[in-house]
């Protein structure tokens, strides 16, 4: 057997470490002879993770490496994705034939990889790299591959490295830390490195480890502090930027050295609000000590005035103050840097600014007094008068707010589903787009199985043809289920249709639960819905194929109109076929009621017996809205001795000293009757069943099954209310357990029909006071759009609202933040109608954080919408002695309201 072949059969045998051997004792043709055939071995690897397959592939790395002649081909051979996350680089045969060659050879391989980085938690290559460099001496490449993995391993506290030395310890013996070191400050995604400490041990975490290796001459001090103020200006995660401040802080410039970086800290008061404040800080402690021009003030000024952050505005004012104080030669720039706060939107900082220009105003003479009256004009109409005396001359003139006229947004008009899908490579088509699609819309998901449905009516032949080639990428896995059923789960009637799923295994729609193949054990109400639908499209497709469905709606809401369905029932009567159950109830709680006669009198026309039912249904109104009564949410604290299992008391006890206004709902019990007796599904009344608030509904909203999408709110679409008192604690989650998402759902049911009562407009309430602002921004969107539609009632909105910050489940803040916003789009009126009813109740409890700022957004919007009558609370309010935010707030809005 020749060299070739011998080792050609251990690489196939995946005996790496005889490679290295049967490589030395080839030539350099013999080498070059065994390279076609490895590379159709490596081809034939791919997507093979079996131990054998891993192991060949190790052979064929080792063997790779030592058979390419020139280093460029050896890196990328060794380099190659297809060998990464088998971790075929750390096996010691490939250091062997890397050693093999010659150091030039060695020294190139090693730089064009450290230029690579790998995929996996940890870096394959480096262990080869590092062991040449530190064999052969070669200059330390400091890629940022290289010095990621560095960092890792130096700081390692996972076996990695010896645990009972601290981390400087190590770098002081490391050869690689004066290059390395200074390097870390360019890399991302090191927060977390940075912050961790492994012990208390002096010197076991990164920032003090870089200190004392400064303070040692081990590492440039100047250059750390340059590298680190350079990071913290180019931005970054707020991790990184908080753990490079340790850094910054550890490291403790001195004034003198700070004052080298001046140009940094201005620059970094545009960046992340706790870095803007330490340059904020630095550079105040500087220009105390005359260590920086005095133009930084007023550069400083510029940037931090125009943040929205109170507390650095607050020390930006202060510095001015001082600077002033300090040296009234200085008091006119002072003085015009301070005017710039009066533009900010927040009306106490303005009132700040206005103090500190009072105070420095003489010293500055008159020659400020031009630019700091048009700067006034920026001021809150409230401190006009203090303006007009204290720069002698009217500041505003006739308000142009004062009878602002209101702005709301066009009221949204809901947009038609379209035409059904044409083709049956078109119906393919938007099936893989659905697929594809993290959040399928509504209008994707009925088009397509009211696509799928017309065309295997046409021809199913045709259609499970076009079908094939998605249901190769898309298979359909089977009947276990683990989550909801959803828009996603139209794959199946596509399977039905193309052949590859069998609908007659399971039972009818209406039998028992577990014989209806989409219906787990863990879906929901809704997915019970999309479960019924879904299999008897499947079914039917299979038997009688229908020529069309009746629930597809019209629009994107889910609404259907009662033209198209009356259409549809004529179709089916017409071709002598009876719709399905599912199909027919779906659409009749989908049916946009009307008063066109024209349509009624077409409807009575109907002979067949869902033909009679949807007479009748557009006859009586339709499904009557439920109504919904106040009631409270407030467990029980658990019976400590009481008997239970782990998961049941671990639930109750997560629900203890949780209070929530809620709302129950009666429910439609059987529903109503058809002319011959007729009764919607169970699946259907499951919808609209009683409810009322308990720890196991709310336990139930609070899974991780449970994800309200839009496609729910289409099964209901002119039910709105009933929607939101069924989702109510997944709202409240929002604010009082600060989950995060459920107020996305809010515009949906805005923009949705039917009555907007007291769920809906609770579920608002809700989503205003909500932890995270994308929710509190989609409750403002919802609450414009209710507006807009003339289906706010701001006085039961605000109602709820006080009694929420009553409670304290609504921070004032918080909800100060959202009304902003909305008043920002110019609804001055609407934030006042939900203002007004709400101040009683919040100013009668204890104020808290943000409640000035809440008074002070109602009297910009009475002010601008004129608004009069006294509030007694707020006159209370204003009566209070002091000086406090709140106090002065509650005056302006009583003088406005006095008119």
């Amino acid at each position: 057997m020749s060299g070739v072949e011998e080792l050609l059969r251990a690489v196939r045998e995946g005996r790496t470490p005889q490679v290295p051997a049967l490589v030395a004792a080839l030539g350099p043709a013999e080498r070059r002879a065994c390279l076609p055939a490895l590379k159709e071995l490596r081809k034939e690897l791919r997507g093979e993770w079996s131990t054998a397959a891993t192991a060949r592939a190790g052979a064929v790395l080792v063997a790779g490496a030592g058979c390419h002649a020139g280093p460029a081909g050896a890196a990328a051979w060794i380099g190659g994705r297809d060998f990464a996350g088998r971790s075929c680089a750390r096996h010691p045969a490939l250091g062997t034939v890397v050693e093999a060659q010659p150091v030039e050879w060695q020294i190139e391989v090693v730089n064009r990889l450290a230029a690579r980085r790998g995929s996996g938690w940890s870096w394959d290559l480096y262990p080869l790299i590092e062991r040449t460099v530190r064999r052969t001496g070669c200059p330390v490449p400091a890629t940022e591959a290289f010095t990621g993995e560095w960092l890792d391993r130096v700081g390692a506290g996972d076996g990695r490295r010896d645990r009972s030395r601290t981390l400087l310890e190590h770098l002081r013996e490391d050869a690689f830390t004066p290059l390395l070191a200074p390097r870390v400050f360019e890399l991302a995604d090191v927060g977390w490195r940075f912050e961790h400490r492994r012990t208390e041990r002096p010197g076991d975490s990164w920032p003090a480890a870089l200190t004392a290796l400064a303070a040692e001459g081990r590492v440039d001090r100047a250059e750390l502090i340059d590298r680190c103020l350079a990071r913290l200006v180019r931005g970054g995660k707020p991790g990184d930027q908080r753990a490079f401040l340790g850094v910054l802080a550890a490291l403790a410039p001195s004034p003198d050295e700070y004052a080298k970086q001046v140009r940094s800290l201005v620059a970094m008061l545009d960046t992340l609000s706790v870095i803007a404040g330490h340059a904020q800080q630095v550079l105040s402690e500087l220009d105390a000590a005359g260590l920086v021009e005095p133009e930084v003030l007023a550069e400083a000024s510029a940037v931090v005035l125009f943040r929205t952050e109170k507390k650095l505005v607050r020390a930006q004012l202060g510095w001015l103050d001082k600077a002033a104080k300090r040296s009234p030669e200085r008091a006119g720039p002072v003085v015009l840097a301070a005017a710039e706060a009066f533009g900010h939107p927040d009306s106490a900082l303005q009132e700040r600014a206005l103090a500190v220009v009072a105070r420095h105003l003489r010293a500055a003479g008159e020659a400020v007094l031009p630019d700091l009256r048009l700067a006034a004009e920026g001021l809150n109409p409230a401190h006009h008068a203090r303006a007009g005396e204290l720069l002698g001359a009217p500041v505003g003139g006739d308000d142009p707010d004062t009878g602002w006229s209101e702005l709301l947004p066009p009221a949204p008009v809901p947009r038609p589903l379209g035409e059904p899908i044409a083709t049956a490579a078109e119906v393919a088509e938007e099936l893989s787009v659905l697929l594809a699609a993290a959040q399928p819309e509504v209008a994707d998901f009925e088009r397509t199985l009211d696509g799928l449905v017309r065309h295997a009516h046409l021809d199913r032949a045709a259609l499970a043809e076009a079908l094939a080639p998605v249901l190769r990428v898309h298979p359909w896995t089977g009947f276990g289920r683990w989550h909801d059923c959803g828009p996603e789960d139209v794959l199946y009637v596509a399977a039905v249709i193309a052949g590859a799923a069998d609908p007659r295994l399971r039972g009818a729609v209406f039998r028992d639960k577990n014989s209806v193949p989409l219906r787990g054990g863990h879906n929901t109400v809704y997915g019970n819905v999309f479960a019924v639908r879904l299999t008897e499209a499947a079914e039917r497709v299979m038997a009688d194929r229908p020529p069309l469905l009746l629930a597809t709606p019209t629009d994107t809401t889910g609404a259907l109109s009662a033209r198209a369905l009356v259409d549809r029932l004529g179709r089916y009567q017409e071709a002598g076929v009876e719709p399905g159950e599912a199909d027919l109830h779906a659409a009749l709680l989908r049916l946009t009621v009307t008063a066109d006669e024209a349509v009624l009198a077409a409807a009575d026309r109907l002979t067949s017996p869902a033909g009679r039912w949807t007479a009748r249904w557009l006859r009586e109104g339709g499904l009557p809205g439920q109504p919904s009564e106040r009631v409270r949410f407030a467990p029980p604290a658990r019976d400590a001795g009481a008997r239970s299992f782990f998961w049941e008391r671990r639930r109750e006890h997560q629900w203890e000293g949780v209070k929530r206004i809620c709302v129950a709902q009666p429910g439609v019990g059987a529903g109503p009757r058809g002319p011959a007796g007729e009764r919607l599904g169970a699946e259907f009344r499951a919808l609209l069943a009683a409810t009322e608030p308990s720890v196991v509904r709310a336990s139930a909203q609070d899974e991780w099954l449970w994800r309200p999408t839009a496609h729910w709110a289409a099964v209901l679409p002119h039910h709105r209310e009933e929607l939101a008192a069924r989702w109510l604690d997944g709202f409240a989650d929002g604010a009082d357990r600060e989950q995060r998402g459920a107020a996305g759902l809010l515009p949906v049911l805005a923009e949705a029909g039917g009555p907007a009562g007291l769920a809906l407009h609770l579920a608002l309430a809700y989503g205003l006071g909500a932890r995270f602002p994308e929710d509190r921004t989609a409750a403002v969107d919802a609450l414009l759009v209710l507006a807009a539609r003339g289906c706010l009632d701001g006085g039961l909105l605000g109602r709820e609202l006080g009694e929420l910050v009553t409670e304290g489940t609504v921070k004032p803040n918080r909800l100060a933040q959202a009304l902003t916003a909305a008043a920002d789009t110019g609804a001055y009126g609407t934030v006042w109608s939900v203002l007004a009813p709400a101040l009683p109740a919040v100013l009668a409890g204890a104020a808290g954080r943000g409640t000035g700022e809440l008074v002070a957004l109602a009297a910009d919007c009475a002010r601008r919408s004129s608004a009069r009558g006294p509030i007694p609370e707020v006159t209370e309010a204003a009566a209070r002695p002091g000086t406090a935010r709140l106090v002065k707030e509650a005056r302006a809005l009583r003088d406005i309201l006095a008119g």
